[in-house]
């Protein structure tokens, strides 16, 4: 990418993308997934801090659900479920939350034919005690 922005900027998306592809050893340019896509997606959680929204929207939400009450997050990355899962593990060790589900909820055969970008959710549930 360094030699690519030597010769000329990176002026559009479809230029990393080649840049992107140029790179990737071609076992990887066989997987389902495109080889820019995890590149955009890292892009996209850095620019819009993704993952300190979603502390705080966890911490947040935690705090204003009413004893009872459950709250149930449904992650598409690994480093959002790890989070997820990481929150709901302590308020459990605290006795402040009980899990409901032990191992993430994820989408059947069935549901992923039917809706492709559900093939990576996990749905993970907690209620407040």
């Amino acid at each position: 990418m360094v030699e690519a922005r030597e010769i000329k900027p990176i002026e559009t998306t479809f230029e990393l993308i080649e840049i992107i592809k140029s790179a990737v050893p071609e076992m990887y340019k066989r997987k389902k997934i495109h080889p820019a896509t995890k590149t955009f997606q890292a892009l996209r959680i850095t620019v819009n801090d993704e993952i300190e929204s979603l502390r705080e929207g966890l911490a947040r939400g935690f705090n204003r659900v009413s004893s009872g009450g459950k709250i149930a997050v449904i992650s598409f990355h690994s480093i959002e479920d790890r989070i997820v899962k990481r929150f709901f593990k302590e308020k459990g060790v605290r006795k402040e939350g009980r899990l409901i589900n032990k191992k993430p909820v994820t989408p059947d055969e069935d549901e992923i034919e039917k809706n492709i970008a559900s093939r990576s959710a996990k749905l993970r549930v907690i209620e407040k005690i």
